[in-house]
């Protein structure tokens, strides 16, 4: 595949066809994004999240929710894939991601179901756009690669415009692996209109960022999404190596995820006692051998229930492990 550039050059058969094979790798990824969405909504058990079998921590969504959402975003993963395959810069992927978040608001009636998907997942169709136009294969590594090189300064640019409030270093319960929410809040901060409307409508993980220092938004995005290439995908990767089946390695690196990411999504609800809970029993998992002990079902449903006690839910943990999902899948895909 080549870029726009030099498709516009070709004769107008082959310019065509060159078009053509474009816009089908680009609903192929597309495909592979909305898949790897409701691989997670589908995930049972996972502890406060929305699924299938119940609401978890939630009364204002539901799998129906979730559902409209994804209906909602199926367009916008191929418009940014073939963004990408033009080598857009990224204040046209930005545009593309809050055009999406508008979508998603008016499908669930103004609820947050999606927008750290809309960031990350969004962020690797763009890549693999931009690598299938490279002639690149869309291995972990060269998706990485393609973030880090193509828009790595313009997202450490747009992220660091959201400072840190003083006195807040040190505080996170993780630098290294940010929630996802809080990422695309710093992509959309600098958006026409966002300043006049920012106090009115500034989201959950933005003002647990703010009060807890948990953003680590510009680590995220500056370093291709530490969080999906060094801890979900390794996981997912790793339960599948073993022998289990996709269900439980996606449970492993979720498990796994919760360890590790500070989720401002957990932090908006529980404060820093609840992020200490939620990494203790993310822990408490793994160290009993996470779904390969025999009773791993129960102890996973145990966290559930306590979850849902305390209203928890571990949602950028859940939309990385989308990400890492969609990049497991996007490895299988064949050259463009």
């Amino acid at each position: 595949m080549h870029v726009a550039g030099f498709a516009a050059s070709l004769p107008a058969p082959l310019r065509r066809a060159e078009l053509r094979r474009q816009r089908a790798f680009a609903a192929a990824v597309a495909r592979l994004a909305v898949r790897s969405l409701y691989a997670e909504l589908s995930l049972y058990p996972k502890p406060g999240l929305v699924s299938l079998v119940d609401n978890g921590s939630h009364d204002d969504m539901n799998a129906a929710t979730f559902l409209r959402s994804l209906f909602a975003l199926r367009h916008y993963f191929r418009h940014i894939c073939l963004a990408g395959i033009q080598g857009a810069p990224f204040v046209r992927l930005k545009q593309l991601g809050i055009e999406a978040e508008t979508r998603m608001l008016h499908a669930t009636g103004g609820v947050n179901t999606h927008r750290g998907a809309i960031f990350s997942l969004g962020l690797l169709c763009a890549a693999a756009g931009r690598g299938a136009a490279q002639n690149m294969p869309l291995t972990p590594a060269a998706l990485r690669a393609v973030l880090l090189i193509r828009w790595g300064d313009e997202l450490a640019a747009h992220c660091g415009a959201i400072e840190q409030p003083a006195g807040a270093a040190g505080v996170a319960e993780s630098a290294t692996a940010p929630c996802a929410e809080s990422a695309v809040d710093c992509a959309i901060a600098s958006s026409p209109g966002h300043a006049a409307r920012h106090a009115a409508t500034s989201s959950h993980g933005l003002r647990a960022a703010a009060l807890h220092a948990a953003s680590g938004a510009r680590e995220e995005g500056a370093l291709g999404l530490p969080s999906v290439f060094d801890i979900g995908l390794p996981a997912l990767r790793a339960g599948l190596a073993r022998g289990a089946a996709m269900q439980q390695a996606r449970v492993d690196a979720l498990f796994a995820l919760m360890a590790h990411v500070s989720d401002t999504n957990v932090y908006h609800r529980g404060g820093a006692e609840g992020a200490r809970t939620v990494r203790a029993e993310a822990e408490r998992f793994i160290a009993l051998g996470g779904t390969g002990h025999p009773q791993w079902r129960e102890a996973a449903l145990d966290c559930h229930r306590l979850f849902v006690r305390r209203r928890l839910s571990p949602g950028g943990a859940a939309d990385l492990l989308a990400a890492s999902c969609l990049v497991h899948a996007m490895s299988a895909l064949p050259p463009p």
